[in-house]
């Protein structure tokens, strides 16, 4: 396992519920390296936080991780489908209009 994967499984545990649910995939191609974040659905909220900020952060220290080994760095977090609807539901109910998804962001 790769220093930057080993960094990201590592930093998630840290903050999840369900640690022995946290997996990653490494993909490289040429525009760098992607690491997709599978998690127990229950703790998306813990890995995005607040307006996505536990996310873009977790993404800019793997950036400067990354760096280290001249490697363009990114993470994605999977979320299933049928998760992501109930999301995008909840959000309408609650603001009355659509939001920007924190998943959706680019950094």
């Amino acid at each position: 396992m790769e220093q930057d994967q080993q960094f990201v499984e590592y930093v998630v545990k840290a903050i999840v519920n369900h640690p022995d649910d946290v997996k990653t995939e490494r993909t490289v191609d040429e525009r760098g390296v992607l690491i997709t974040l599978h998690i127990n659905p229950a703790d998306m909220g813990y890995v995005i936080g607040r307006q996505g900020q536990t996310a873009r952060s977790v993404r800019t220290l793997l950036r400067i991780v990354g760096a280290k080994s001249n490697a363009r760095v990114n993470l994605k977090i999977y979320e299933p489908e049928e998760s992501r609807r109930a999301h995008m539901a909840a959000q309408g109910a609650d603001a009355g209009g659509e939001e920007e998804n924190p998943m959706d962001l680019k950094l």
